[in-house]
């Protein structure tokens, strides 16, 4: 139904119009008595097999929504009940911004993907954590943190620790993002000084804290292997709790459609199924390195069940899925579940 009727519907508006009605559908109908409890019991699938522990959380299944969709944290608590066992709200900046100009969100049906140039536009920390402390849901939450466009790089530092102290108390693990393709040299700060300098400040703030929780580290499928192992080093050296592989891409490769039609959609970060393979193909890369020690979220091209296997076997040890959500609707979580416990995928 999703496919054939109301996905078509959608797609005739502007992506970021129907994002938002759609949110407000959702909480709409779910203030209604008995709908959000009908709604977890046909999309969530319970079984003792999907539970793992990861970087010392419980998650009840391995699928999370992926950052970037609750930008605000305005609807995790409607969203748990879509069957995900954990939901990365953000990208959240110090103070709030409005991204880039619109249009700035563009749909490449033929090829089954996404580009987006949001630019990190969220409401600023200290309204997100205003959000977070309506939580009423016990799934896992996760606080993507970025830095401010008009922040520089050699001040960059200052931004995440902002955030990473505003969000520690009210997520269950924070996510480091400098991998983003959006933010104007904002993919510098991978480099090994500027990566060190962040994470580091980050550890020394977690150790102040009466409470552990993890920290990961986001990166960019642009990255070549040895600008991984440089990234994996660092990892190492800072002892952070996991990688997220991957962000978008500033890559134009696996498009079938016509090359003027995306020449004219311009910059932004590229998902979807063209980056599928490229995804995995880190993942991999990643686990065979770390020799499975490492703890791996994947995201990236998972538009079927298949796909999540596919990263789960290739050594990710839950995974995320944002483009897939919007082109194969709310059931793919339930349809990747079933497939773990087919593969008997445990952890």
């Amino acid at each position: 139904m999703y496919k054939r009727i109301i996905r078509p519907i959608f797609f005739l508006f502007d992506p970021e119009q129907v994002h938002h009605f759609v949110v407000q559908i959702i909480k709409i109908a779910f203030k209604i008595p008995g709908i959000a409890l009908l709604t977890e019991r046909w999309l969530t699938l319970k079984n003792p097999l999907l539970e793992r522990t990861v970087f010392g959380l419980y998650f009840s299944n391995p699928v999370g929504l992926a950052a970037g969709f609750d930008k605000d944290a305005t609807f995790y608590n409607e969203f748990s009940h879509l069957g995900f066992a954990f939901i990365e709200i953000g990208t959240v900046t110090p103070k709030g911004q409005t991204g880039n100009p619109k249009p700035r969100s563009f749909r490449i049906p033929k090829d089954d993907a996404l580009i987006n140039r949001m630019g990190f536009n969220n409401h600023g920390a200290d309204e997100i954590l205003a959000n977070l402390k309506h939580r009423k849901t016990k799934i896992i939450i996760g606080g993507n943190l970025g830095k401010n466009t008009t922040t520089p790089n050699d001040q960059a530092v200052n931004d995440y620790i902002f955030t990473f102290n505003k969000l520690y108390e009210h997520v269950d693990y924070l996510v480091v993002n400098v991998s983003c393709p959006n933010i104007s040299d904002l993919q510098k700060l991978q480099d090994k000084d500027s990566l060190m300098i962040i994470l580091n400040a980050l550890n020394l703030e977690r150790a102040k804290k009466q409470y552990f929780k993890p920290i990961l580290l986001k990166i960019s499928p642009d990255l070549n292997f040895s600008q991984i192992d440089e990234v994996l080093e660092i990892v190492a050296d800072t002892k952070i709790d996991g990688i997220i592989a991957t962000n978008t891409t500033t890559g134009r490769y696996n498009i079938t459609e016509d090359d003027q039609k995306i020449k004219q959609f311009g910059n932004g970060g590229l998902s979807g199924k063209p980056l599928r393979e490229r995804s995995t193909e880190i993942i991999r890369y990643i686990f065979k390195k770390t020799n499975g020690r490492l703890p791996i979220i994947g995201v990236g091209g998972i538009m079927n069940a298949e796909d999540a296997i596919e990263k789960l076997k290739a050594g990710a040890s839950l995974v995320q899925i944002y483009t897939g959500f919007i082109y194969e609707g709310p059931l793919l979580v339930k349809r990747i579940n079933k497939a773990v416990l087919k593969e008997n995928l445990s952890y």
